[in-house]
């Protein structure tokens, strides 16, 4: 998260259902649900009309569009009012949802035996209450389920999700027989139905496995339409799968052979003569292992399993998979639709990693998640928010293009306390300590200085790789409930091309916390929201510096933020970091009344837990330049980035982009000292005259360069400077209690 620079290490319903919908193409017809002891569904009535948004309660939030775009704070809690229970024959009881609740597997077999039970008719739509608290001018999700056809894949992110989308699921009953290119015309309806009555808004289509495939010929067919595909194990390589063999076998079943599930399941492993129950046997098997490899859990989930896939059903959804991985991939060159792919690392039923990289190859638009130590249903499984994923990744938008500041949806606090989690090895070695100016000039630890309502424009010196970015933002987020909005190098949102850069995942967690793309626009569009704006102008320069350059500013001769802080009548907050050139050497005596089993662990932690936090530079730009092999790997990494300042020259010219040689050290703790805010309101006419603007821009530069001397001086004083007085301080007091630190 830098200006023009580079952060270069990675961590790691207004209404219930506003639209009710069945389609009806070719032999469907319009039939609602009949769900018994009414689960949280809204679901498709006979009509395809559209109902009023008045038909049933309206939710209400204590949140509104300004306070989660404008200022950027926590995302504040969802209060729903009485949402509606819409049963058989319209019943409705009322029920309510004051915070989020924690959906498992139990649930997902739970709700689905109420879903089928006496289930009949053709595919159709319903919308979880669940989903029930979205934001205003959400766009639309449509969920295409997988093998089991349930439509309740994603129940553990229905409420996350309904927050940001207006979802709607596709139900598949276990008896329907329509074939794919059926089911292929029922979603295609709908996304044209939706895109003529919201043309600039993008429709979402998230699909797992079979639903994936769905999805992927839907997009062909339309490219027309702004579609955004989010596929999960995509069933395109089925033919690799260890499903394809077992169906030649199937067909040589006797349709009048009646088995069920369990019986199969329970056949012996070395019986010949049942060679295909065997097999089937086998393959369901694997798809209740990949549900849960709970051993007791196995056994209770196995009926259910049996009511959403008996055996026949089994069959057709088998063949059905080899159509729809057959049509999907004969249609791969003419998806256009902006695609992001979720691969398993441990998907027995598909080779799911090889294929998220073919796809890659051609679909234009395309980026990876992967997920080493998931399985094939992934929805259902711990270690994924669909929603935060979708953030992450930049692919939450509500118009025709990604708007990086109206578009962020800040994280909540149990996203912030995930996304930290990696980070807390960092501050755990660095304890870094962080002090403010209060307008009467009194310097103070803590942010109290800190202007609470924006615009803020904080303006600093970039630590080398940006390694002091972690425990500033997450302080900011703890003590003030302030996101920084940091403009950050556009090399952590696009690559020109594949190569040698880190992948854009590694920087998900920076664009979840509000990093945007520097460019004019986007900076004029955060002071204008009155956000708290995150500012490096020495950029990669500052954040790749050379040997002996620490704490050495590489700003542009001309000001480059002044009269645009100005026309909004921002306060510009200049500060200093100090702290990662800190020397290794221990100034405290070892402590020998500790184990040295203690500190050995300490030190495993320290050491990589944390990356190496703090660096020696041993092989700097220059050192790499002189040697053929590195400065052709500089030009392959260059090439890659988008480049910045292109027009310019000198020092903070467009930068090579290089990774320094570095050797680990102790870690040294990190200072931060933020100045007395300049003030530019009632000075916007005073700074439109660039000598004016100039003279501010030497002031805010001599004032961060006095806040690095302040630090650098006032350190020498801190008895805690030093990894082991830390460690020692924290043994005796507990590794949660504030570490003292120089007198002010």
């Amino acid at each position: 998260m830098a200006a023009t620079g580079a952060c270069v290490f990675h961590g790691s319903l207004f209404s219930p259902l506003r639209r009710h919908r069945t389609s009806s193409i070719g032999t469907f017809k319009s039939a609602p649900i009949a769900i018994p002891n009414a689960p949280r569904l809204a679901v498709s009535t006979t009509s395809m009309d559209r109902v009023a948004s008045s038909s049933l309660p309206e939710t209400t939030s204590t949140s509104s569009v300004t306070d989660l775009f404008g200022n950027a704070r926590f995302d504040k809690t969802y209060e729903n009012a009485t949402t509606a229970i819409v049963g058989v024959g319209g019943a409705e009881n009322g029920t309510r949802f004051n915070s989020e609740v924690r959906w498992s597997l139990k649930d997902y077999f739970e709700q689905s035996v109420e879903l089928i039970r006496s289930d009949s008719g053709p595919p159709r739509w319903f919308s979880p209450l669940e989903s029930g608290s979205r934001m205003d001018n959400s766009p639309l999700l449509l969920f295409l389920p997988g093998i089991d056809g349930v439509g309740l894949g994603l129940i553990k992110h229905h409420e996350r999700l309904g927050k940001i989308f207006d979802v709607w699921c596709l139900h598949i009953p276990v008896r329907d027989r329509t074939p794919f290119t059926e089911l292929l015309k029922l979603v295609e309806k709908t996304v044209k139905d939706e895109h003529r009555h919201s043309p600039k808004k993008p429709i979402y289509l998230a699909g797992e496995s079979l639903g994936a495939c769905l999805a992927l010929s839907v997009a062909a067919r339309n490219p027309h339409i702004d579609i955004v595909l989010i596929l999960s194990n995509p069933a395109t390589s089925f033919s690799k799968s260890p499903l394809q063999p077992v169906i030649t076998l199937l067909e040589f079943m006797p349709e009048s052979l009646q088995v069920s599930l369990p019986y199969i399941l329970n056949l012996p492993k070395g019986d010949t003569s049942r060679l295909p129950l065997a097999s089937v046997g086998d393959i369901l098997q694997r798809i209740v292992g990949e549900l849960s490899q709970d051993l007791a859990a196995l056994s209770t989930h196995l009926s259910v399993l049996a009511d959403i896939l008996p055996v026949e059903t089994l069959i057709w959804k088998l063949k059905m998979l080899k159509s729809a991985s057959a049509d999907s991939n004969s249609r791969l060159h003419a998806v256009k639709a902006q695609t992001l792919i979720l691969c398993s690392g441990r998907d027995q039923l598909l080779p799911s990693m090889e294929e998220g990289e073919r796809l890659r190859q051609f679909l234009p638009k395309c980026e990876i998640r992967r997920f080493s130590i998931n399985g094939h249903f992934l929805f259902l499984e711990d270690g994924l928010d669909l929603a935060a994923t979708i953030r992450g990744a930049s692919f939450y938008r509500r118009s025709q293009h990604l708007d990086y500041v109206s578009d962020f949806i800040p994280p909540s606090p149990a996203e912030f306390r995930k996304i930290f989690e990696d980070f807390r090895f960092v501050n755990f070695a660095t304890s870094p300590v962080l002090f403010s100016t209060l307008e009467d000039g009194k310097i103070v630890r803590g942010l109290a200085g800190i202007p609470e309502e924006g615009p803020v424009l904080l303006v600093g010196y970039h630590m080398l790789l940006g390694l002091e970015l972690a425990p500033m933002v997450g302080q900011f987020f703890e003590e003030k409930n302030i996101i920084l909005r940091g403009m950050a190098h556009p090399m952590m949102f696009i690559k020109t091309k594949e190569g040698r850069l880190p992948d854009l995942a590694s920087y998900d967690s920076f664009r979840m916390m509000g990093a945007v793309p520097v460019t004019a626009k986007n900076f004029y569009k955060l002071l204008s929201s009155k956000a708290h704006v995150l500012l490096y102008p020495g950029g990669m320069r500052e954040a790749l510096h050379r040997k002996g350059e620490e704490y050495k500013l590489f700003w542009p001769e001309q000001s480059e933020f002044i009269r645009m802080a100005a026309r909004f009548g921002a306060k510009i907050v200049p500060f200093g970091v100090v702290g990662e050139d800190d020397i290794s050497e221990v100034r405290f005596p070892f402590p020998h009344n500790l184990p040295f089993h203690f500190w050995l662990l300490l030190c495993y932690i320290l050491f990589w837990k944390t990356n190496f936090i703090c660096h020696q530079m041993v092989f700097d730009y220059e050192d790499q330049m002189k040697i053929p092999l590195f400065k052709k790997q500089i030009e392959e990494l260059t090439s890659e980035a988008v480049r910045l300042r292109a027009d310019m020259n000198g020092e903070v010219a467009n930068q090579d982009v290089h990774f320094p040689g570095i050797l680990p050290k102790l870690p040294g703790r990190f200072y931060y000292y933020f100045g007395k805010p300049f003030e530019t309101k009632g000075r916007k006419e005073e700074l439109r005259d660039r000598e004016n603007a100039h003279k501010l821009y030497l002031q805010v530069k001599g004032e961060v360069e006095n806040c690095l001397a302040y630090l650098t001086n006032k350190r020498e004083d801190d008895p805690y400077r030093h990894l082991w007085p830390r460690l020692a301080y924290q043994a005796k007091h507990g590794f949660t209690s504030e570490i003292p630190t120089f007198e002010i």
